[in-house]
């Protein structure tokens, strides 16, 4: 009867882990000691109390379930575990208007190590640097630019 309670605590533990250490190994293994749980009381204990196990395991993955994704995301220890905001962005070609930014002065508004974020005439963009690493708030020379992003050097 202990390893069966053992096997159920352990199960339990690990499907609880499993929100901190994603991945699915930790949850795949607490679901494991929970059928073997359920087998040795089968094995140990005969039918009826197998189908009590088995009606037990399922009950308790369905609190530690609640838990974690009801409760848990709304306590301050859970939320740094999920997420609350959406970053959404598209990436799409420059065109034939990136021809026509060559020549033109750019401000770097992220660090560029060595590719970034500059800002051309109020207009951010994607560009690398063939300078090296650069810092924010430089000025630099857009020097080529192909479809996707903008190649940029500082200034003389």
């Amino acid at each position: 009867m202990t390893l069966i309670i053992l096997l159920f605590a352990i199960g339990i533990f690990l499907l609880a882990a499993e929100v901190v250490i994603p991945g699915g190994i930790l949850g795949l293994a607490g679901g494991v000691m929970l059928f073997t749980g359920c087998v040795v009381s089968f094995v140990q204990l005969g039918t009826s109390e197998g189908i009590i196990a088995i009606a037990i395991a399922l009950l308790a993955a369905a609190i530690v379930f609640y838990i974690q994704f009801k409760i848990l995301p709304k306590t301050r220890f859970g939320k740094r575990f999920f997420l609350s905001r959406e970053i959404s962005a598209s990436s799409t070609a420059l065109g034939v208007e990136a021809r026509d930014l060559i020549g033109k002065t750019a401000i770097s508004v992220t660090v560029l190590s060595p590719s970034g974020y500059v800002t051309i005439d109020g207009k951010r963009y994607e560009a690398v640097s063939q300078s090296g690493q650069i810092s924010p708030g430089t000025e630099l020379l857009v020097i080529d630019a192909n479809h996707f992003q903008i190649i940029v050097r500082t200034k003389p």
